[in-house]
């Protein structure tokens, strides 16, 4: 529901009873594994790359 049509004599409900603690729970696994598995995909990047950086260094010098 949008901000601007919401009545302001009531609270904005955003954390709907609508989903169970059950699901809750499950959707709050999905988002770790998904922060887990990005940060690990960062880390290889960075250290790709700093491999990477050694391996030119050393090709110049």
């Amino acid at each position: 529901m949008s901000i601007l049509t919401h009545g302001l004599d009531r609270p904005f409900d955003a954390g709907s009873p609508r989903i169970s603690t059950a699901r809750k729970a499950q959707l709050k696994r999905l988002a770790l594994g998904a922060r887990t598995l990005f940060s690990m995909g960062s880390v290889l990047t960075a250290l790709i790359a700093l491999r990477t950086a050694i391996y030119v260094w050393h090709m110049h010098g």
